[in-house]
């Protein structure tokens, strides 16, 4: 976690707007006292077109499989320093088809002797975008697998947890209970 304490607090139950309510109520019931959306919750509108754009990168609509997803968000919030972001989706990342071995491998990046061409190339594009906004033409030939489509998915899925990341680390936001703190992200 990049700050101890949130700059800005998630809203509880009591301080709610009633836009903010609406747009949590949307949510799975699970999911509607999560720090990152009751953060968000001082904008309600800002909010809720945040969830309508990440819920599509996390559907079955964005053409990765779940797999490929949470590797791409993994080592982007890895990238990012983003702890929050991090225990998050090394949760959603095991039921998806990650094993537990392989979230080292995720932290080591695209190198790692574990991944095959496709998954390296994913870990490897999620690099290039962080660091140079770019994906290299070799890492963008060893992606032709995924199509044009997969391709430009793999971009708005770093894309959005890049920018989730940067709220996350910004604001402060605390680890939700029930998630483990990676103690290589402080």
């Amino acid at each position: 976690m990049r700050l101890p304490a949130p700059r800005i607090a998630p809203l509880s139950d009591e301080q709610l707007p009633p836009a903010a309510r609406e747009v949590l109520d949307a949510l799975p019931e699970y999911a509607r006292g999560f720090n990152i959306f009751r953060t968000q919750a001082h904008n309600p509108e800002a909010l809720a077109a945040f969830l309508a754009w990440g819920n599509y990168v996390l559907s079955a609509r964005n053409s990765l499989t779940p797999r490929q997803r949470e590797l791409a968000i993994l080592r982007t919030g890895w990238n990012c320093k983003a702890g929050y972001e991090w225990a998050q989706h090394v949760v959603i990342g095991l039921n998806s088809g990650i094993a537990e071995s392989e979230i080292p491998a995720i932290k080591a990046g695209p190198d790692a002797l574990h991944w095959d061409p496709l998954e390296a190339a994913i870990l490897r594009a999620c690099d290039e975008l962080g660091q140079n906004h770019h994906i290299a033409d070799a890492t963008w030939a060893e992606l032709a697998p995924l199509g044009d489509t997969g391709r430009v998915d793999l971009i708005y899925t770093v894309g959005q947890y890049t920018q989730v990341s940067m709220l996350l680390n910004s604001c402060g936001v605390q680890l939700d209970p029930g998630l483990r703190r990676d103690p290589d992200l402080g």
